[in-house]
């Protein structure tokens, strides 16, 4: 999937201030609001229902798993901090979603790949995303192939994500080098010491420096995604790395503190 979506109007691309309205949300409201709230969740990978507009307990428990991730207060209620940082780690394309609600279509995912892949047929004669409208009809063969080669825990959406990490962190080096960026990014998630999502990692504040400096929406090619599959998969060149930096441009004395394990291209990985 590609996070970077085909029209421009994206919402995700906009200053937080323009993006929801002034209202904190919570549970029991129903709108424009919560339709983009549930839109934005299912992007990063936090909710998985049908986005409705209705902010039922599968949204008030995905933004209440967003907030615990993000180091937010876990309440449940969706106002200033928790709306600034789903708009910073997501995108919104308000046009297109509202469209496809009106027209009847069911949402089976949303982000991170062709907007004509990203909703399933809910009325009669719906194709979008290749599902048509009746339930029988078996998913389209790309779909079911993406699902038997990924690995288990891990969503499409978290490939993808992590895909635009390594994309946009070590694209110019080796694949070794970029398998072990990716390598990082499962470290962390394992650990007890970081967040135990793909998008709580790399959202994590300070973490990345493509996150930093907007690189993590670039789109990345398939060696990255290959990459991702292969450090999902068992490859860990680092050997347990849970850090990398540049010595050439690291000006942290705490990650010179760390304990190096070794160097691959330009990045030296360290516990």
């Amino acid at each position: 999937m590609v996070l970077i979506l085909s029209l421009v109007s994206l919402s995700g691309s906009q200053h937080p201030a323009d993006a929801f309205s002034n209202q904190v949300i919570q549970k029991g409201a129903t709108g424009d609001d919560v339709i983009e709230l549930q839109s934005r969740l299912q992007y990063i990978g936090y909710y998985n229902g049908k986005i409705d507009g209705v902010f039922g307990w599968g949204t008030y428990w995905a933004v209440r798993n967003f907030q615990y991730e993000f180091g937010l207060k876990i309440d449940g209620l969706v106002g200033d901090k928790t709306k600034q940082k789903l708009t910073n780690a997501s995108k919104y394309n308000k046009q297109f979603v509202q469209e496809q609600i009106r027209k009847g279509k069911k949402f089976t995912h949303y982000g991170g790949m062709d907007l004509q892949k990203q909703t399933k047929g809910g009325g009669k004669g719906g194709t979008t995303g290749g599902g048509g409208g009746g339930t029988a009809k078996p998913a389209p063969q790309p779909e079911k192939s993406t699902a038997v080669n990924t690995p288990e825990g891990y969503s499409q959406n978290d490939i993808q994500l992590m895909a635009n990490a390594v994309y946009g962190e070590a694209r110019g080096e080796p694949y070794e080098g970029q398998v072990a960026v990716a390598a990082v990014i499962i470290n962390r998630i394992d650990s007890p010491s970081f967040p135990n999502t793909a998008a709580g990692v790399i959202f994590e504040p300070g973490a990345f420096t493509a996150v930093a400096d907007g690189q993590i929406w670039l789109t990345p090619n398939e060696q990255a995604k290959k990459a991702v599959l292969d450090a999902i998969n068992g490859w860990d060149p680092t050997g347990n790395a849970q850090y990398y930096f540049n010595p050439v441009t690291a000006t942290s004395d705490w990650i010179w503190s760390r304990p190096q394990i070794k160097q691959i291209g330009k990045h030296i990985f360290c516990k």
